[in-house]
């Protein structure tokens, strides 16, 4: 229940004491992590030729785009907005079928959770809850660090399409990069079960995650989502949207009105 930003927090009267008493015990656990291999961390990403259909995002296995192999389903935002304003979906930011334009969408999956269950049972016994605790923070943030890590190496390196990318680490955090890597279950792509989608195309499970019965991921250190390169791309919160697209997102992704309604109960205006 530390409030503030770092490193302010440190000199804060209230919390600043604790504050840098927290930071001492995370980076001595830190190093410990290290030193004794605590976890172990696996990534994985793909980049496919890709074309917006309508509200949909067809995946193609080649340069030939004739069949698409996947379809990504996305939604779009139906609140009020002012004159000129758009109302955004994610299949906006990657060219439509018959454009002229070769589009592509990234996808990955990192974890950095492997072989934490056996540290958390040691301090479960110990009764622990303390460490037990701040090594899930660390193994989170791990995670988080790892995925910012491959975007930039996605974006300069293996995609390539920003290869001149300077950026400090306050204009990471800052997003300042082009493109947007979004993550099923979040405000742009509240929909969980799009997740499992990302994961076949991934062999996700090969890496050691597995999804739950709610679509979480396990180990919990684990992100994953999908890559964007349009400049243009930003995120977005879906907000509330009308029965209609609600009937249309299930007619295409091929599951009952009862089902969609379930995963998006939060988004619904009815």
């Amino acid at each position: 229940e530390l409030s503030g930003s770092y490193p302010r927090i440190l000199e804060d009267k209230v919390v600043g004491k604790e504050a840098a008493k927290l930071l001492k015990d995370a980076n001595k656990m830190l190093d410990q992590i290290i030193e004794e291999n605590w976890l172990t961390a696996k990534g994985v990403f793909g980049i496919w030729p890709a074309n917006s259909d309508g509200d949909d995002i067809k995946l193609y296995r080649d340069e030939n785009r004739v069949d698409p192999f996947e379809t990504l389903h996305t939604l779009r935002q139906q609140g009020k907005k002012a004159k000129g304003i758009a109302n955004f979906a994610l299949a906006d930011f990657i060219a439509p079928i018959g454009a002229k334009k070769s589009d592509y969408i990234g996808g990955f999956a990192v974890t950095a959770g492997l072989g934490i269950e056996k540290q958390i049972k040691r301090f479960q016994a110990d009764h622990d809850d303390y460490n037990s605790i701040l090594l899930k923070a660390l193994a989170d943030r791990l995670a988080e660090a790892f995925a910012e890590r491959l975007h930039e190496r996605v974006r300069k390196e293996f995609w390539g399409y920003d290869v001149n990318e300077s950026l400090d680490p306050e204009s990471l955090i800052k997003e300042k990069y082009k493109g947007i890597r979004p993550a099923a279950g979040y405000p742009a792509c509240p929909d969980h079960t799009e997740k499992k989608t990302i994961f076949n195309l991934l062999s996700g499970e090969e890496l050691g995650i597995s999804l739950t019965e709610s679509y979480a991921m396990f180990p919990t250190a684990s992100v994953s989502g999908l890559y964007f390169a349009n400049e243009n791309s930003k995120y977005f919160g879906l907000g509330k949207i009308q029965k209609d697209q609600i009937e249309d997102y299930a007619k295409r992704k091929g599951q009952s009105i009862e089902q969609t309604e379930r995963w998006l109960r939060p988004n619904l205006n009815y």
